[in-house]
């Protein structure tokens, strides 16, 4: 075999590494912790598909750390000065503990709801019980009531097993970009294809209210018990004096 023969066929290999590194990044935009290449296929599949119908590209960033002295805040919004068609960005970051959604036009946001996306409750009645734990004035309370259908946030709070900690990312970030996906497609008047309907994100945050309810359950069979037990001895002690 001749070099020169040897020398194109390294060069149409460097070409094709270098488009399918460029295919792979572009909509899983930049992935440090996960690389797994089922979560790369299923996002490129979605975001190849709304923004072929939008014109809208909505780019996954999986983040292990913050660059030093950035807030997510500036890492997006100079992220996103290099990309000239419309675009939205879903970022998370593992070591900040910092989920965002930016986008490089103002008027993006108004084909989904970034509040309800990043919502860390996913019902109103869970936003009610956490309103009435966690907030610290009335604006608070009716904001974390109103304010429901998150599909990110419930997911990665849940707990993992040891080795399992990427498959909650993977998870939780690919149901909100799944979510987005659907909200801009549906403002759009379009259905995204590949059966990548609304019922699959809803039956997600279906396993994820009955382990909430569940929980609240639990948690109020417990302490019913637990007052019957300290009034049942109540009066055992009485008796005694």
């Amino acid at each position: 075999m001749s070099l020169k023969i040897l020398i194109r066929g390294l060069f149409a290999l460097i070409l094709t590494l270098v488009f399918q590194t460029q295919l792979s990044a572009k909509y899983l935009y930049k992935d440090e912790i996960i690389h797994k290449p089922k979560l790369t296929q299923e996002v490129n599949l979605i975001g190849a598909d709304l923004y072929k119908k939008t014109g809208i590209a909505l780019k996954l960033i999986f983040l292990k750390e913050l660059p030093k002295n950035m807030t997510m805040y500036q890492y997006e919004k100079q992220l996103l000065t290099s990309f000239k068609e419309p675009t939205v960005v879903l970022t998370f970051s593992e070591m900040n503990s910092i989920v965002d959604i930016e986008t490089n036009e103002k008027a993006l946001y108004k084909y989904f709801d970034k509040k309800q996306v990043l919502s860390p409750v996913t019902s109103y009645v869970q936003g009610f019980m956490m309103a009435a734990f966690y907030a610290k004035s009335w604006k608070e309370f009716k904001s974390m009531v109103t304010t429901t259908g998150g599909t990110i946030l419930p997911l990665l709070g849940g707990k993992a097993k040891k080795g399992e900690i990427t498959d909650k990312y993977s998870a939780a970030l690919f149901n909100g970009y799944l979510d987005i996906a659907q909200q801009i497609a549906h403002a759009k008047g379009v259905k995204l294809s590949d059966g990548y309907d609304d019922d699959t994100n809803q039956e997600t945050l279906f396993y994820v209210k009955l382990f909430f309810y569940g929980f609240v359950l639990y948690a109020i069979i417990m302490y019913v018990r637990r007052q019957i037990y300290k009034r049942r001895h109540k009066n055992e002690h009485f008796k005694k004096w």
